[in-house]
């Protein structure tokens, strides 16, 4: 009986829990912080206040009919037949609700697929599972991944107040400047998503999709991919900075700078070489960023659908190394694996590759040079 007793309270003490956590989620579709956002939410509640008033109509017209014709009452039903009025009353009205209904949401889809005018102009792409981002306004470009730590992902520690709605490098754009959205997919469809702005448009291989949003307000704004793209469709957060005009084109100005920098720096680095610690714990941060995703933090993989790079003939054999570069410059077709070529730096691309062949006790002793890569890569194009 006590057991039966403590049972129950653990069963009530678990609902109220749920009733808690309920209480604090919106039961409304949130209003946006841009203008169409806002458009999109006055439809909304346009539409569903008709609903409500249709539903009042027909359930109250229903109720009073049973309430007053009720057999109790001795009420004869009534024997008829074909009534041509009411067959058009009951096509009319619908009709003239549907175009009332109509009007709104047509100026509304307009005026969201309305990309004319834009002052910046930002190229989307999707990968499994990251973003890229491309402003073709200004030699800027990036991709934006995952920053929730694999720990909180293994619930060895607890989790962040924006878990798995984190990234590296979030997208800037500026306020009160309209931005367009080039959307498009380097593999499967993804779907960018960001409910502030009432942007949703999918990144489909091989064609742009195009959307717009124009944010009034400084702040900080998160989204996900909302398109089933894989197994860790979960990992691919959307995070968007919105900044002042002066403070966008100063971080634009930064941006260029740095990245040219680093173009040039690449080829001082040809000429320079790492040692083995330096090229493990850069190998190591790459490989968590871009590659446990698929081939899991010890490198096991997943069976069936990504390979082991533990204990491999590819990451563990002389005869595998060049292989092994190829793979990770120029990925594999028709599986996951991307090529990270363009994604990363030639001293990335050799650290994980050294962190690959020495990790896991993997311990080939090898030690990959940013020359070596460039090598390869070089000598794939030509």
């Amino acid at each position: 009986m006590a057991k039966t007793s403590r049972y129950r309270c653990s069963l009530l003490s678990l609902l109220f829990v749920e009733m808690a956590s309920a209480a604090e989620m919106p039961l409304n579709m949130t209003q946006g912080v841009t203008d169409i956002s806002q458009r999109v939410y006055d439809l909304h509640m346009t539409i569903f206040y008709i609903c409500c008033a249709i539903g009042l109509v027909v359930f109250g017209a229903m109720f009073w009919a049973i309430l007053h014709h009720r057999k109790a009452k001795g009420v004869q039903p009534a024997q008829f037949h074909e009534s041509t009025r009411v067959e058009i009353l009951w096509t009319a009205i619908p009709v003239f609700i549907l175009i009332i209904m109509a009007i709104p949401a047509t100026k509304t889809l307009i005026a969201m697929e309305d990309t004319t005018d834009a002052e910046v102009t930002v190229l989307v792409t999707g990968s499994q599972w990251k973003w890229h981002y491309k402003y073709l306004d200004y030699p800027v470009e990036f991709y934006s991944l995952l920053a929730t730590p694999q720990k909180q992902i293994s619930n060895k520690i607890a989790k962040g107040e924006n878990y798995l709605l984190e990234v590296d490098r979030p997208l800037v754009i500026p306020t009160g400047k309209k931005v367009r959205f080039l959307t498009t997919s380097d593999d499967v469809i993804h779907s960018w998503w960001v409910p502030a702005f009432a942007v949703k448009k999918d990144a489909n291989p091989g064609f742009i999709n195009e959307s717009w949003a124009k944010v009034n307000e400084p702040g900080i704004y998160r989204g996900q991919c909302a398109e089933l793209c894989g197994k860790d469709h979960g990992f691919m957060p959307v995070v968007v900075v919105a900044k002042e005009p002066a403070e966008f084109d100063a971080w634009i100005k930064e941006q260029a700078d740095i990245q040219a920098k680093a173009k040039a720096a690449e080829q001082e680095l040809l000429a320079m070489n790492m040692s083995m610690d330096e090229a493990m714990a850069l190998g190591e941060k790459t490989y968590l960023g871009y590659c446990a995703a698929c081939h899991q933090a010890g490198g096991g993989g997943l069976p069936g659908a990504f390979p082991a790079l533990k204990g491999s003939k590819m990451a563990t054999t002389a005869e595998g190394k060049a292989a092994h570069i190829d793979i990770v410059l120029n990925g594999k077709a028709g599986t996951a694996m991307q090529a990270f070529g363009k994604q990363l730096t030639l001293q990335e691309i050799a650290a994980v590759i050294t962190y690959e062949r020495n990790a896991w006790d993997n311990n080939t002793g090898d030690l990959i040079q940013a020359a070596e890569i460039h090598a390869a890569k070089t000598g794939k194009k030509e």
